[in-house]
């Protein structure tokens, strides 16, 4: 049985964009039938398993996918063809695009963006005005904020805390419980 309806909106935030709204309770979600979602362009955006949920005035669009127990909410905006699975929260004005993939329990939030074919998994925590791109892989426990950048093939992994005005590029392995600060 379906989870969530498409309904069109006289007016949209962007051209395509349809609201969704809950045609059952999502308990995992928080989310009761009946209840007003956030925007999809089209039912592929959002899987009609599990207890993923698009809410508030977040976006899916593109060929971008939410699926399993993920939740995007806030202003979060997810485009293209990335990917939202496992209980990942990409919330706040955060923005996960390109071949981008946030995944297990890891957290976009704040203005962070997370593109190219970049990864965030694990427990890891994404949140600030940084920016994930290119290659890079952010997992573990690791946390990566304020104006931080990680691009290229660069790694946080482990227990490693990159803040500040970093910046991570080439192949650079930060790991552990070390502590970055860009300032």
């Amino acid at each position: 049985m379906d989870k969530y309806e498409l309904v069109e909106i006289a007016d949209p935030p962007r051209p395509g964009m349809k609201r969704i709204r809950a045609v059952r309770d999502i308990p995992k979600a928080g989310v009761s039938a009946g209840d007003s979602g956030g925007w999809v362009e089209s039912e592929a955006n959002l899987s009609q398993r599990g207890g993923c949920w698009v809410d508030g005035s977040a976006m899916v669009a593109g060929r971008a996918r939410v699926c399993g127990d993920a939740l995007v909410f806030g202003n979060a905006q997810v485009g293209e063809h990335a990917k939202v699975s496992g209980n990942a929260l990409v919330h706040g004005s955060a923005m996960v695009l390109d071949n981008a993939h946030v995944s297990g329990y890891a957290e976009v939030s704040d203005n962070a963006v997370v593109c190219g074919d970049a990864q965030v998994f694990g427990n890891a925590q994404v949140w600030g005005n940084m920016l994930v791109y290119g290659n890079a892989v952010v997992y573990g426990n690791a946390v990566v904020c304020g104006n931080a950048q990680v691009f290229d093939n660069a790694q946080v992994f482990g227990n490693a805390q990159v803040y500040g005005n970093a910046v991570l590029h080439g192949y650079a392995f930060v790991s552990g419980n070390v502590v970055i600060n860009g300032d």
